[in-house]
């Protein structure tokens, strides 16, 4: 993950709930943030499938609508997690991304209230 990000990027999340945090800023926070949920969520991302992908008129912007696909590794249950990514670059790694990721969803993947995914 690390090799993806700016040192300077800022990654969003405009759709949390209270005590998660709606923006990292920089590549250490970033990446700590996300290293922190993989080790505590029961979450297993097994891949991403985009459902559809669309130009914004600049060259290092893309919006993707996808879904992260995985397993609740306490449970055994399957998840589908529908998000929608905003991402823009910058010498080929992410310096903006903006991530609509259904926090409904996740909580419910992650067997637990939307208020305690954090």
């Amino acid at each position: 993950m690390r090799g993806l990000y700016a040192a300077d990027a800022i990654h969003e999340f405009p759709f949390t709930p209270p005590g998660v945090p709606s923006r990292l800023t920089g590549r250490d926070e970033i990446v700590g943030w996300i290293a922190t949920g993989w080790r505590t969520l029961p979450l297993r991302y097994e891949r991403y499938r985009t459902i559809a992908s669309h130009d914004t008129g600049d060259p290092q912007t893309i919006i993707v609508e996808q879904e992260a696909l995985g397993r609740n590794t306490s449970s055994g249950r399957a998840f589908a997690l529908p998000n929608i990514v905003v991402l823009t670059v910058r010498d080929g790694q992410i310096a903006h991304l903006r991530d609509y990721v259904d926090v409904l969803a996740a909580a419910d993947a992650a067997g637990r209230a939307a208020t305690a995914l954090g």
